[in-house]
Parts: C-alpha cells; sequence; structure tokens
C-alpha cells in the first residue's frame, strides 16, 4: 500500500463529524472538543515495513490532550508500537512519549523533548519495523530502538499484523505534568493536522511466511536494516544525550530493581 488517499487507505472509527479531509484526500485533520474526540484506523493490517506520517501538533495551548499515532494488533495479547504527543500549557514544549506493547505487556515509556517545535509545521515521524529491530524516527533521526531479542526471552513484536492508527483524545488524567494541567475547553476546538503519509509494508494476507521472507519487495528485512547505520548511531546517541528525558530502562524504583531483560542488552 502506497498510495496517498486517506478516503481509500482510512476508515473513521470515533466521530466522522471531527474529521476533516481535504478535497484531493492527501491531507486530514483530527478536531478534539468538549463533544469528543477523533480517530482513524487504515483498511489493511500489515506484519513488517516502514510507516511514514506527516503531523503538525495543536499550537498553542494543549495541556491534557494526547494525539496518538500508532500501529496495534489489537488482540487480547496485543502488540503496539506506540508515538504519543503529549500536549503542554502554552510556552512549554510538547513532549513525545514512545511506548512498545508486545505480547500484552507494555511498561515500555520513553520520552523526548523534540528540537523543534512540533506546532509550527508539518514534521516527519516513522516507524520501522522488521525481523530486527523496531525504529522510531523522527525527520529521519532515530529517537529509539527496540531490538528483537525474542531467542533471549524478551517479547518482540513478530507475528501479530497490526492496523496502522491515529488518534486525538482527552488524556488530562496522566498526560501533562502527571495530570495536574487539565485541558481547557476555552482554548479549544484542538485540531492536529497529517498529510503526506507512506505505508511501505507487508499487507497481511494470513500468511506470516510472506511477511517474514527476505525478497525485494519486503525490502526492510534485509540484513543491512538489521541495525543502524554509523551515522543514524551518532543521531541516536545525540538525541539520548541531548533531548532523552524518560526510559524505562534508568528507572529501576519502578521495577522494584528488576529492570525488564531487554535493559541489559544491546540496542544495536
Amino acid at each position: 500500500m502506497v498510495s496517498w488517499n486517506f478516503n481509500s487507505d482510512f476508515y473513521i472509527t470515533w466521530s466522522p463529524s471531527h474529521v476533516n479531509t481535504s478535497a484531493d484526500g492527501h491531507s486530514r485533520s483530527l478536531k478534539l472538543d468538549q463533544e469528543s474526540g477523533s480517530s482513524i484506523a487504515s483498511n489493511d493490517m500489515f506484519l513488517f515495513g516502514q510507516i511514514d506520517m506527516q503531523i503538525k501538533l495543536i499550537p498553542g495551548y494543549s495541556a491534557g490532550t494526547v494525539l496518538a499515532f500508532y500501529l496495534t494488533s489489537d488482540q487480547p495479547n496485543r502488540d503496539e508500537i506506540d508515538f504519543e504527543f503529549l500536549g503542554n500549557v502554552t510556552g512549554q514544549p510538547y513532549i513525545l512519549q514512545t511506548n512498545v506493547y508486545a505480547d500484552g505487556f507494555d511498561n515500555r515509556e520513553e520520552r523526548i523533548y523534540l528540537w523543534f517545535d512540533p506546532t509550527k509545521d508539518f514534521h516527519t515521524y516513522s516507524i520501522l519495523w522488521n525481523l530486527y529491530q523496531i525504529v522510531f524516527m523522527v525527520d529521519w533521526v532515530p529517537i529509539r530502538l527496540y531490538r528483537n531479542h525474542a531467542d533471549k526471552g524478551v517479547a518482540f513484536p513478530r507475528w501479530q499484523p497490526m492496523s496502522l492508527k491515529v488518534s486525538l483524545w482527552n488524556g488530562d488524567s496522566w498526560a501533562t505534568r502527571g495530570g495536574r494541567d487539565k485541558v481547557d475547553w476555552s482554548k479549544g476546538p484542538f485540531i492536529a493536522s497529517m498529510r503526506n503519509y507512506k505505508v511501505d509494508a507487508c499487507v497481511w494476507k494470513g500468511n506470516p511466511r510472506f511477511c517474514r521472507a527476505d525478497s525485494s519487495t519486503n525490502w526492510w528485512n534485509k540484513p543491512r536494516f538489521s541495525s543502524l547505520t554509523w551515522n543514524q548511531r551518532r543521531l541516536f546517541k545525540w538525541v539520548r544525550k541531548y533531548h532523552l528525558i524518560y526510559d524505562y530502562c534508568q528507572d529501576p524504583k519502578r521495577f522494584q530493581n528488576q529492570l525488564p531483560r531487554e535493559c541489559s542488552l544491546p540496542k544495536y
């Protein structure tokens, strides 16, 4: 699936009146107000590939709002790969939280501050998901890695196909300063916009072997995408050094000093 039409590739899962699509189907906005949030989901499901979405976040006061851009299998023991953009009071930066669910378990949050104002313009947010790793990218800069260490007993999303979803909702019980800053409805409606997405992924047809194969179509499974390039590693280290504000692997208290196994394993 590499088309560019929200009308043909996605369906509205929540509040059609809060979803606005351009005439050519290339851009779409989601709205949150006191009445409702909104969400969309892809018609297809995927098993491995790369997904890019250009997003422009809510300008001004956005405290309490959450825009989620994510892949999810929607099974009871679900797999999920999440970008969550947590709004803030005017003048304070957005927080980008990422998370990975594998086999129904999450608790793998990381948070960064972005190095630009994501409300001023569109930026590209990407997920590369293959047999070896999950790479979260912002404008092609890798901000997070989750490596496949299934052979060492660490759960990794590798069997369940996932659909692509985008949702905008009221998360003010937790999203901004632990729930202390609430949505101010007088500042609404809150609108986030998307455009120019690209889904270059294996469309699920019921056979995992087809998606796991190393073929010219499944370019993302080729060995050269099994780790970051030297330049990507340099950028990744820069993000970790200057922009990371929370990493579950650096929070032993949360896990009673028993950090998850992947925390002690190599990232690439």
